[in-house]
């Protein structure tokens, strides 16, 4: 058949010529084709009209006298490149769309490309400048080029210096649209990863003032790839040496290390970094290498020693006096103490949707990392003496510290003071007495005859909480219906009834407390219901599918009766009411209860009803299995016999 013409159009219909070539015969027939037909519907069109079967081994060629054959990708492409160059901007917008989405197929990239249309796409961003563009436009053409690029066809390195400078303007103009930022910042990064020429190249169009700049923002793609982008760009720097030189210097004040050789010198410098506790004495820089904490640590350091000049002194020259398996390791502290502090206020990691911990201390203080840090190292040092620590001992001392840090932040202090009184109060003897008494806590509640009790006593309360479920069913709960506009605006009342055999429902007024049964006008019997549907499974969520939100959702239950096709659906007015409901239905449905409310409120129960067992053994030591049954007595003399009369 003819390649198509620059006329072509989707969804018009033409006329082609198609040539089947046999060993033997060869024969012409005109085929009318419409072009948004699949192709394999096509190719099957014309093998049932030659009636020539397996038409997945055929194909269409195009009659040119070249080897080229029509694939539903090579339509896309040819259709896609043509779009591109359209006049039309909304033509040209909605293909360049296209582009970014279908590019992630190889087999279409591929073919693209053949075409030169990454070049294309290349031209439109050198031109930007000349051409009145939208940012809609721009974002993507650069998206669809990322994804062509990402299939590693074609080489970073043949792009032109233009269009590197194009790209970095984009990232440096400070008005530039987020959405071009982002895809702009993704390009350089592949640039930068890819080759060092390339790395030199974009160094030079970007500064670090800028990339620190998008840091600041709050656009959490674009600090994500300026994290990225920054790592390789970040050259060595001597201020490191330089401030862990001003450390030693600040802890050890040496007026004649001036006059001193190289080697002479370098040898006090190994020197007193060992007495400040780092592991590598030659460099110590390399006991930072390790991120987290990194660079976070040095810092906290340097904040100590200038700002508590005489606890930092106190502390090194405090532990320098000592001898060496006894001296507690400031750098060595340091570095775990940050590393500590990091993962309990989860410093580095990405917001938790579903996180709760608060720390009200966080809005009282500036700088708080680092003010923490000042009042925790010196708790080390506190600790490491109540312990009578040695250098084996490290690892026990940052526990126990790491400990009275996470007890004293679970008191939720509203001050550094507050903090600072809490955690020194907390010191080793007394983190010992807590541990001591949750162990036996936790021996008493796991110990063998506790469990068993445990389990004995399980179907009893299990039973009590069935009937208060069941009770409050009969009492009844006013809900909210939910129009077609998502407004809960009308009130319904359901409630069971005494004898627990039908379900009465009915319309409501807001100022009605309970209604009676005698005016709830509807009810469904019990034994007529065939499931319970919570969440997303409702009926009354998957109409509404795409639009509901996760707090409705999360207390929306059906129950279905008939056979299936009716349902009653509730939207509980709180998370008490639908554990209270699902539970008691269930209970009705006879199923096990499984909401949260049940679960806690069995556990509160058998607590109570363990310590009030246990309270008759209080300082007994209860054995992990009953006593042993001891050997019968070898006679039974001392036996009275009642058989004999008195005389």
């Amino acid at each position: 058949i003819p390649p198509p013409t620059p006329s072509h159009q989707p969804g018009r219909v033409y006329f082609f010529f198609l040539y089947v070539l046999f060993a033997l015969v060869s024969d012409h027939t005109l085929f009318c084709c419409v072009q948004k037909k699949p192709l394999s519907a096509v190719i099957k069109e014309v093998c049932d009209g030659w009636n020539l079967p397996g038409p997945d081994n055929y194909a269409l060629q195009y009659a040119d006298g070249v080897q080229t054959y029509i694939t539903e990708s090579g339509r896309c492409a040819e259709d896609l490149y043509k779009g591109i160059q359209s006049s039309d901007s909304g033509v040209r917008c909605d293909s360049l769309k296209e582009l970014a989405k279908v590019s992630t197929d190889v087999t279409f990239a591929q073919e693209f490309i053949s075409r030169d249309g990454h070049l294309l796409l290349v031209k439109i961003v050198e031109d930007s400048g000349d051409l009145n563009m939208s940012n809609v436009i721009m974002t993507h053409t650069l998206s669809g080029f990322m994804e062509l690029m990402d299939h590693g066809i074609v080489s970073w390195e043949n792009l032109s210096s233009v269009f590197i400078k194009k790209i970095a303007s984009f990232v440096n103009a400070k008005l530039t649209d987020a959405s071009i930022q982002q895809v702009s910042l993704d390009i350089l990064e592949s640039m930068v990863l890819s080759s060092h020429s390339l790395f030199l190249e974009v160094k030079q169009e970007i500064t670090m003032e800028r990339l620190i700049a998008h840091l600041q923002q709050h656009l959490w793609p674009i600090e994500f790839i300026c994290v990225f982008l920054l790592t390789p760009m970040d050259c060595y720097s001597q201020e490191q040496r330089d401030i862990l030189h001003n450390l030693r210097l600040a802890a050890f004040e040496t007026e004649t290390e001036n006059s001193l050789n190289h080697e002479r010198r370098r040898s006090l410098c190994a020197k007193e970094f060992k007495k400040l506790g780092f592991s590598n004495n030659s460099n110590p820089g390399q006991d930072l290498v390790r991120t987290p904490p990194g660079l976070l640590a040095l810092d906290t350091m340097c904040y100590f020693a200038a700002r508590y000049t005489d606890a930092y002194s106190r502390f090194v020259l405090e532990n320098s006096s000592r001898e060496d398996k006894h001296e507690c390791p400031f750098g060595r502290s340091s570095i775990q103490l940050t590393l500590i502090l990091c993962e309990i206020l989860r410093i580095g990691e990405p917001p938790s949707e579903t996180g709760s911990d608060y720390h009200p201390v966080f809005f009282s203080q500036d700088r708080l990392m680092e003010e923490l840090f000042c009042v925790c190292i010196q708790l080390i040092n506190k600790t490491w003496k109540e312990m009578r620590a040695t250098q084996e001992d490290f690892d026990k001392v940052m526990q126990v510290v790491r400990e009275q840090i996470t007890r004293t932040l679970s008191s939720k202090p509203t001050s550094l003071e507050l903090f600072k009184n809490k955690v020194n109060a907390l010191n080793y003897s007394e983190i010992l007495k807590l541990r001591q008494t949750e162990r036996l806590h936790q021996e008493e509640t796991l110990a063998l005859p506790v469990v068993e009790l445990k389990e004995r006593l399980k179907p009893e309360l299990l039973e009590l909480i069935r009937q208060q479920r069941l009770n409050r069913l009969c009492q009844g709960t006013m809900f909210r219906k939910i129009s077609s506009r998502r407004r809960q605006d009308k009130l319904w009342y359901c409630r069971l009834s005494p004898n627990h055999k039908m379900l009465h429902y009915g319309d409501a007024e807001e100022d009605t407390d309970s209604p009676t049964i005698e005016a709830l006008q509807k009810k469904i019997p019990v034994a007529d219901i065939k499931g319970l549907l919570t969440g997303k499974d409702c009926p009354h969520m998957k109409e509404h599918k795409g639009k509901q939100n996760k707090e409705i959702l999360d207390l929306a239950f059906s129950i279905t009766y008939d056979v299936e096709e009716d349902s009653l659906n509730f939207i509980a007015p709180s998370r008490t009411d639908f554990c209270l409901w699902t539970d008691g239905l269930s209970v009705l449905l006879g199923r096990d209860m499984t909401s949260e409310s049940m679960r806690s409120e069995l556990e509160i129960l058998l607590s109570m009803e363990i310590k009030l067992r246990l309270l008759d053994l209080e300082n007994v030591t209860i054995p992990e299995s009953a006593p042993a049954v001891p050997k019968p007595p070898s006679n039974y003399n001392f036996c009275y016999d009642f058989s004999q009369t008195e005389q």
